[in-house]
């Protein structure tokens, strides 16, 4: 969870939903959502983002990805928040500078970014790389909207 005051990032807080090692689909999914809501109960977000997902060779694993991702769109969509997509390599180069970075390279610009000295774990530092990437997106495209306004003046 980030703030964003025109180029100036904030931290807000970081951390990770773990699903249910065990129980059905189902209950994990429901323990997904449930674990969302409350993180947008607590913090009342302006919107949302999502990493897109990339094309897995498992069947299996790609269905239940898209299951989970589909929780995780559906839960600040149920709340009002406009959710955006961005590709990984699109976050990676938004962060790093490079659509390839490794997870210890996007870690450490995000602590840099945000001017914290510790992030909770990976799964944190990339989603709030997410964030970072999203802010960053927003602003041009308001410059852009602006732009196109005074335009058409």
């Amino acid at each position: 969870m980030i703030e964003a005051d025109g180029n100036r990032l904030m931290h807000v807080a970081d951390g990770a939903v773990r699903p249910l090692a065990e129980g059905s689909l189902a209950a994990r999914l429901a323990a997904l959502r449930a674990a969302l809501a409350r993180v947008i109960d607590t913090y009342r977000p302006d919107e949302a983002a999502v990493e897109e997902t990339f094309v897995n060779r498992n069947p299996a694993s790609a269905l239940r990805l898209g299951q989970a991702r589909g929780v995780v769109l559906l839960a600040p969509a149920e709340a009002g928040l406009p959710v955006s997509e961005y590709p990984a390599n699109l976050i990676k180069k938004s962060i790093v500078g490079a659509g390839h970075a490794d997870k210890n390279q996007i870690a450490a610009m995000v602590r840099a970014l945000l001017s914290v000295g510790a992030v909770s774990s990976f799964d944190a530092s990339d989603a709030l790389a997410v964030a970072i990437c999203h802010a960053h997106h927003r602003a041009t495209r308001a410059r852009v909207a602006a732009f196109a306004r005074e335009e058409e003046r």
